[in-house]
């Protein structure tokens, strides 16, 4: 034995006598913990960033009562039902009406806007969607019991122009040798009558293909509900679905065209692609496609930040037992509402209503306008959530076209600065619930260690653990050994690790030393 391994055999015994090992901890970890005392841990920063609560004054009037009676019997954030009402209210519009922003400008805005709900299960989310969906299923109800008294009064006259050519052909047939241009005559087709087709306001699952043939004979909208909207983005995610992905990103703006081809079916082309979207996500899944999506994945491409109304609210631990019936004056309120926007007719059948803003609108909306288009033109604010912001471009306008048209739809195609002022509070409150959407891209460490810590509490690591092994059970938020280290080095100031140097396995010591983590004992007892 050369002099080097009796000097490192002496240090081995040194460490085995006065470091212990700890039990089932990886070779060359040392119990430090027995020299000097674990630190108490210092409460963890927020997984998620706070978020503005609900104001019904963000409502018009005749709306209010309706939303709070549904969130009280349900006992759900009014969030819900709040969006859901813009959401179908913006559908009812769709392309009928378009304001113009700017005072000398061609710039048109469409209100068709598409909801997204944040919750997880149990919290009430479809329940509460379903309620102000209600009464758009009850007008399509009306207009398919219409479209079939009509269809059948079609049909009949079909049969008739059938059997009116049939006893033509028969004359023709008699009359052909002795006068053939008056039985050519006789012979030529009588012009059909165009079939009737029902008006739509709701699709809950379609493909592109069926929504472009639903679009061409309901030019001025529809309103896609999902009940889980996670289905519907990831389906787009993979390959081939190009197509759908970019019928989707041009049906947010309402006003442009698209060309379907097909195989066999030649071409189908919309003049218009007006879609306003709603649905619901679980915290989760929306936290696990906006991290994908933000390390360029496939929905890079803003279609989850279009949903300019996506709310995920505080739910609170307490329950009240409500069992009462519905506020009847209140949803008759509402109900005359969403009726009279059904009734709203554009200017021709190929040219919106054009509303604009008064001048102390006006002024308004550029006092707006300026600082917010500094503001995301800056590097202070993550690529995502400039993104998602950008999109407000069209919700102000969007907003404040809905809240003139359900207050006063009678100020001559006015837009008045009342009426903006509660779009500008909207997006007020919306910004707080857009931050928390996509904090997991804007602070993924938080989120981590938060992650991290409560497999620790399960058990589902143990004390000298390595970032590999975490890395390896593809845990979202903690799948890839970079993501592990920055969630434990946050852990580690925080006082709930401690990072350790483990020595090369190679029995010459050779190669770069690993790492590893020991877990402070009051992470199993106290709260991060």
């Amino acid at each position: 034995m050369n002099a080097r391994d009796r000097y490192e055999a002496m240090a081995a015994q040194l460490d085995a006598e006065v470091f212990p090992a700890l039990p089932d901890a990886p070779e060359g970890l040392l119990a430090l913990s027995a020299v000097e005392p674990w630190p108490e841990p210092v409460p963890l920063p927020a997984a998620l960033p706070p978020v503005a609560p609900f104001d019904f004054e963000l409502l018009p009037q005749e709306l209010r009562a309706w939303v709070a009676d549904i969130a009280e019997r349900m006992q759900c954030p009014p969030d819900f039902s709040a969006v859901a009402v813009v959401t179908t209210v913006s559908s009812l519009i769709g392309a009928r009406a378009v304001v113009a922003p700017k005072a000398r400008d061609d710039w048109r805005v469409v209100s068709n806007l598409w909801g997204l709900v944040v919750g997880r299960p149990g919290v009430m989310k479809s329940p509460a969607l379903g309620e102000v969906l209600k009464p758009l299923s009850r007008l399509e109800a009306g207009e398919r019991d219409k479209w079939k008294a009509v269809h059948e009064e079609w049909a009949a006259d079909c049969e008739v122009l059938v059997l009116v050519a049939d006893k033509k052909r028969s004359e023709a047939k008699k009359l052909a040798a002795k006068d053939p241009t008056a039985a050519r005559e006789m012979l030529r087709p009588a012009e059909m009558p165009p079939e009737p087709v029902a008006r739509r306001y709701l699709v809950n699952d379609a493909t592109v293909e069926k929504l472009g043939e639903l679009l061409t004979v309901n030019p001025w909208g529809l309103l896609v509900y999902r009940d889980e909207l996670h289905g519907l983005l990831c389906s787009m995610d993979r390959q081939g679905q190009e197509g759908a992905r970019g019928f989707y990103l041009s049906a947010y703006d309402g006003n442009q065209g698209h060309a379907v081809d097909r195989i066999g079916r030649g071409e189908v082309y919309i003049p218009r692609v007006c879609l306003s979207m709603l649905g619901g996500i679980q915290p989760g899944k929306v936290q696990s496609y906006v991290r994908e999506a933000m390390a360029g994945g496939a929905g890079d491409d803003g279609l989850l930040q279009r949903f300019g109304l996506a709310v995920w609210p505080d739910v609170s631990r307490e329950f009240n037992y409500v069992d009462r019936w519905p506020d009847t004056d209140a949803k008759r309120a509402a109900l005359a509402v969403l009726d009279r926007l059904d009734r709203l007719q554009p200017s021709s059948d190929d040219e919106p209503v054009e509303w604009r803003f008064s001048p102390e609108a006006q002024a308004l909306y550029e006092s707006w306008v300026v600082p917010f288009e500094t503001e995301i033109r800056g590097d202070e604010l993550h690529p995502a959530l400039v993104s998602h912001l950008s999109k407000y471009r069209k919700l102000v306008p969007a907003l404040a076209l809905i809240f003139a048209l359900v207050d006063t739809p009678d100020s001559g195609n006015v837009i008045h600065e009342v009426e903006l002022l509660r779009a500008l509070a909207w997006v007020d409150y919306l910004r707080s619930h857009a931050e928390r959407l996509y904090s997991v891209a804007v602070m993924p460490e938080t989120a981590g260690a938060h992650a991290l810590l409560a497999k620790i509490r399960a058990g589902k690591l143990t004390d000298g653990f390595t970032p590999r092994d975490v890395a390896v059970k593809g845990w979202a938020g903690l799948a890839s050994v970079d993501a592990v280290r920055k969630a434990a080095g946050l852990l580690v100031d925080f006082d709930w690790l401690e990072r350790m140097e483990v020595k090369s396995s190679d029995e010459r010591g050779r190669g770069r030393p690993s790492e590893c983590y020991r877990i402070n004992p009051q992470a199993l007892s106290k709260k991060a």
